[in-house]
């Protein structure tokens, strides 16, 4: 009788997965679909129709040939690349600072930090918009990436996690005469490699994604994103959206992104729940 309660839970448990997971694969089977339509037929379609007889490619080409996806390809590839770097650097000396050195007032200039979260991201772009405009930074990747260097999320996660370090360590290696710096690069960041992986991955696929504040500080096409471009191959259909096109790009645009998550998920996991466990 256990048995056949434990069967019927787990048919019960796997068909509720399997609609989960048809909801949430659709929206990407949608995508591929309407990037293998032709335009004709796709605006053509009163009804829209789950399938299509005659696939083309030619979505994929005009997505290149329509703006320079190329060039906006590249410019993410270095934004991303640039923006995560630097964040890393300043979240791992601000975490450390935060998790291992005594310095008067820590606990509330944590506090204060840690209540930035609270404030609405739309009030960061707006400052952020200003500062860097008073800059005159505008349509510079200097511009686009300062804005991102930090993050208070990911210095509390990292904080977090380097308090889990036993503080053993770090008395037997002050004894030794082990500078800070070198404790931190030679104990602290292996061991908490998992939290650190996480962090550039999400980082990454941050950057990757960046709509808004690109759309903000950008109007030279020498410094598009791939989110520009999108738009650009929106608004360059026949009299109406080319939504084929944009989707098309769009595919191209999100495979390094699934890639990268498929090839590093369970260090994803195992990250965030390693960095949210004390003790």
């Amino acid at each position: 009788m256990k048995n056949k309660r434990t069967v019927a839970f787990n048919i019960f448990l796997y068909t509720l997965l399997g609609v989960w997971a048809l909801f949430v694969l659709f929206p990407f089977y949608w995508m591929i679909l309407s990037s293998v339509k032709t335009y004709s037929a796709y605006t053509s379609e009163f009804v829209p129709k789950f399938f299509t007889l005659h696939p083309t490619f030619q979505n994929y080409i005009d997505a290149f040939t329509t703006v320079n996806l190329g060039r906006y390809l590249l410019n993410t590839l270095i934004f991303t690349v640039i923006t995560t770097v630097l964040m890393i650097l300043v979240i791992v000396f601000a975490a450390y600072g935060f998790a291992r050195l005594n310095f008067r007032g820590k606990n509330l200039v944590f506090t204060i930090f840690l209540s930035m979260m609270m404030i609405p991201n739309e009030l960061l772009v707006i400052t952020n918009y200003v500062t860097i405009t008073n800059m005159n930074l505008r349509n510079t990747f200097l511009g686009l990436i300062l804005p991102s260097v930090t993050s208070v999320f990911y210095i509390y996660l990292l904080k977090e996690n380097f308090e889990q370090v036993p503080d053993e360590l770090y008395y037997a290696a002050k004894v030794d005469g082990t500078s800070d710096f070198k404790y931190m690069w030679k104990v602290m960041l292996p061991i908490c490699r998992p939290t650190l992986v996480t962090v550039t991955i999400l980082k990454v696929i941050e950057c990757w994604n960046s709509y808004i504040w690109p759309r903000l500080v950008t109007d030279d096409p020498a410094y598009f994103l791939v989110s520009n471009g999108i738009q650009e191959i929106r608004e360059n259909g026949f009299g109406r959206e080319n939504i084929p096109a944009m989707m098309a790009a769009v595919v191209v645009i999100s495979i390094p992104l699934i890639l990268l998550f498929l090839i590093f998920r369970k260090k994803i996991m195992s990250g965030v729940s390693r960095g949210g466990t004390k003790g």
